[in-house]
C-alpha cells in the first residue's frame, strides 16, 4: 500500500495536518502525540521482500516517473520515502481544513504535460487519476492604481486588449513580438545564418530582464508584469541572462495547465501505476546509508536498521549534497566532489497558504472584476533587485518584492468546498537571515500578515475575516518539509550553469534523478525520463522497447 494522502474520514483529514505540520517543523512532535497515521507502511517485515531489482531512494515525481518506467519493463521495483506523503515537491493535502486540498509547492504542470510520458501516454497516468485543465485566465496583473493587464490563454487579441488599456504603444510591441516569436518557432535554431527576429530574441536574451523589459516596454505596469511573471522558474530578473522573462507574459499565453486534485495527482497517480505494476512504495522509510559492496552500490539502509537489496541498481532523488555522506569519500572522486562543492542554493522559497470564505476578484478599471487561476504581483520594476540584496544582507525589505499568486479552486471545485477557495502566496526570500535561519521561527508569522495584508489591497471583495485557516512556510519550513529542498531552494540549487550530477553515478550501481540533475527542478518529469533511459540502456533495453513507442 502507498503512503498516500488519505482523503476521507475525519480521523484521516485531521492527522495528515498534523503529519504534515510535524515533518515540516512546524508544530512540535507533542501535538501529534498519539494521533493515528495517515501513512501506513507497506507490509510488514516478515513477508516484504528485502531484494529488488532497483531500489528507488525518494519518492519525489522525478524519482516515481522512472520508477514507473523501470517497472513497466518488468522489473522489481521499491521505492522509499522517508516522509509520510510521497510527491517531493509535488504534494496536495488537507493541511488547512477538511475539504480543502491544498499545493504544498507547486501547481503548474505545463512543462509536464509536453512530457513524451504524458503527451505520448507512455506511461498511463490518465488511467491511475491524472486529469489536467488548462484555465482561460491564466495569470491576471494587478496594479494599486487601479490598472492591470491579464493573460487569456491562446488569445493574442484579448490579451493584448488589456494591455492596451495601460498603454497603446506596449499592446502593439506585444502583438508584434508575438508575431515575430511565431516566425522563430519555426525556424532552424542552430543555422548558420539566422533571421533578424532570431538575432533580435539571443541579443535580448543575454539582458537582464529589467535592462530588456525597459528596452522594450513604455509603461512600468509592462515592464514590472514581464519580470514578475518572469521570475516563477527562481532567477530574478536583475541577473545577466533573464532577458526572456521581459515577455514572460507571451510564455504565459500558451497556457499553465494543473491537475484536478492538486499538484499532487502527478505523484499519487505515479503511486498507483508503480503498484499496478507490481511494485511497492513504502513511506516513512529515510534512507541513511548506502550499502557498498566492492565499490559497488548494492542496496541501501533505512533509518529504522531495514536493508533492501538491489540486483541491478540503486537510484537516488536525495539531494546529492547529503548522499555522498552516506559512502565513503574516496567512492565519488576527487573531480565529482569538487563540482559538488560549489554548488550554489537559489533563491529559497516561501509559501504562505490560506482557506477562505469566497474566492479572490480583482476589480478591472472599465468595471466589473476578474479572477484566475494566478495573479503576479510586483509594482515597480526595479524591486526586482531587491531580492539579490536582501540575499546578500540577510534582511527582509517587504514592501514590493514580487508575488507569485495561486487561486485555482475557481477552476478546480474538487479543491475546496462551495462558496470558499485557497490562496497560496509564494515568492522569494532570504533562507539565511542574519540572525540566523531559525529566526524565521520567530518571526514568520507577522511577516506572513504583512504579505498577506499587501495582497489584501488588491481584492476589496476580502478581508482578513475571510481567512479561516493558514499555514506558513518560511524558507526554513520548507526544507524542513523536503531536505532536498536545499537551503530553501525548491529547485534544489542554482541550475543556471549546467553544473548537475550525471544519472550515473561515480559509485558503481547507483544512479541518480531528480532537481540535482539535468535539466533541473520544477514539475517536468525530464530527469526522470532520462534517469530512465540511462538505467533502461545500462539493463540492455530501450525506451522505445519497453512503451512500444519508437
Amino acid at each position: 500500500m502507498i503512503g498516500l494522502l488519505a482523503i476521507s474520514g475525519e480521523g484521516a483529514v485531521v492527522a495528515n495536518r498534523r503529519e504534515f505540520l510535524t515533518s515540516a517543523g512546524l508544530v512540535s512532535a507533542a501535538f501529534v502525540a498519539g494521533a493515528s497515521r495517515a501513512f501506513a507502511q507497506a507490509g510488514s517485515a516478515a513477508v516484504r521482500p528485502e531484494t529488488f531489482d532497483y531500489v528507488v531512494a525518494g519518492a519525489g515525481h522525478n524519482s516515481l516517473l522512472c520508477a514507473a518506467y523501470l517497472a513497466k519493463a518488468g522489473n522489481s521495483v521499491l521505492v522509499l520515502e522517508g516522509r509520510g506523503m510521497i510527491g517531493g515537491g509535488a504534494k496536495t493535502a488537507e493541511v488547512l481544513l477538511p475539504g480543502f486540498f491544498e499545493d504544498l509547492c507547486s501547481s503548474s504542470h505545463h512543462v509536464f504535460a509536453r512530457n513524451p510520458a504524458y503527451r505520448d501516454n507512455e506511461i498511463e497516468i490518465r488511467d491511475y487519476g491524472y486529469e489536467l485543465f488548462d484555465p482561460e485566465i491564466v495569470v491576471h496583473y494587478p496594479f494599486a492604481d487601479g490598472s492591470s493587464m491579464t493573460v487569456h490563454r491562446g488569445d493574442l487579441d484579448q490579451t493584448a486588449a488589456t494591455i492596451e488599456r495601460v498603454s497603446k504603444k506596449d499592446a502593439e510591441t506585444f502583438r508584434q513580438l508575438a508575431t515575430a516569436r511565431q516566425k522563430v518557432a519555426g525556424e532552424d535554431p542552430n543555422s548558420a545564418d539566422p533571421s533578424r527576429e532570431a538575432l533580435f530574441f539571443q541579443r535580448l536574451d543575454v539582458l537582464s530582464a529589467f535592462d530588456a523589459a525597459r528596452q522594450l516596454w513604455e509603461s512600468p505596469q509592462m515592464q514590472a508584469a514581464g519580470i514578475s511573471g518572469g521570475r516563477w522558474g527562481g532567477v530574478p530578473g536583475s541577473d545577466p541572462g533573464t532577458g526572456s522573462q521581459a515577455y514572460s507574459m507571451l510564455t504565459h499565453m500558451n497556457g499553465r495547465p494543473m491537475p484536478v486534485g492538486g499538484s499532487g495527482m502527478v505523484s499519487t497517480s505515479l503511486g498507483r501505476f508503480i503498484e499496478a505494476h507490481d511494485g511497492i512504495v513504502l513511506t516513512n522509510m529515510p534512507v541513511v546509508q548506502l550499502i557498498i559492496e566492492d565499490n559497488r552500490c548494492t542496496g541501501v539502509e533505512c533509518a529504522d536498521g531495514s536493508r533492501f537489496r538491489a540486483r541491478k541498481g540503486v537510484v537516488s532523488t536525495i539531494h546529492v549534497k547529503h548522499l555522498m555522506a552516506m559512502a565513503p569519500s574516496e567512492l565519488w572522486g576527487q573531480a565529482f566532489t569538487d563540482s559538488v562543492d560549489i554548488w550554489q542554493p537559489e533563491h529559497a522559497m516561501f509559501a504562505f497558504h490560506f482557506a477562505l470564505k469566497g474566492t479572490p476578484e480583482y476589480p478591472l478599471a472599465a468595471g466589473g472584476s476578474i479572477t484566475g487561476a494566478e495573479a503576479s504581483i510586483m509594482e515597480r520594476p526595479e524591486s526586482i533587485f531587491t531580492l539579490n540584496q536582501d540575499q546578500a544582507r540577510g534582511e527582509l525589505t517587504l514592501d514590493d518584492y514580487p508575488l507569485q499568486i495561486v487561486h485555482a479552486a475557481g477552476y478546480d471545485q474538487t479543491r475546496a468546498p462551495a462558496g470558499h477557495s485557497l490562496l497560496k502566496i509564494e515568492g522569494g526570500m532570504p533562507y539565511a537571515l542574519k540572525e540566523g535561519p531559525e529566526h524565521w521561527d520567530a518571526i514568520k508569522d507577522q511577516v506572513a500578515d504583512q504579505v498577506l495584508d499587501r495582497y489584501l489591497r488588491y481584492t476589496p471583495n476580502l478581508s482578513r475575516d475571510n481567512v479561516l485557516a493558514k499555514v506558513i512556510m518560511s524558507p526554513l519550513d520548507i526544507e524542513r518539509m523536503n531536505p532536498a529542498m536545499w537551503r530553501g531552494s525548491v529547485h534544489h540549487l542554482d541550475k543556471r550553469w549546467g553544473n548537475f550530477a550525471p544519472y550515473r553515478m561515480p559509485i558503481a550501481g547507483l544512479y541518480q534523478t531528480g532537481a540535482c540533475t539535468a535539466p533541473g527542478g520544477s514539475v517536468t518529469g525530464q530527469p526522470g525520463r532520462n534517469a530512465a533511459i540511462a538505467i533502461l540502456e545500462d539493463d540492455g533495453k530501450t525506451l522505445a522497447d519497453v512503451t512500444g513507442k519508437g
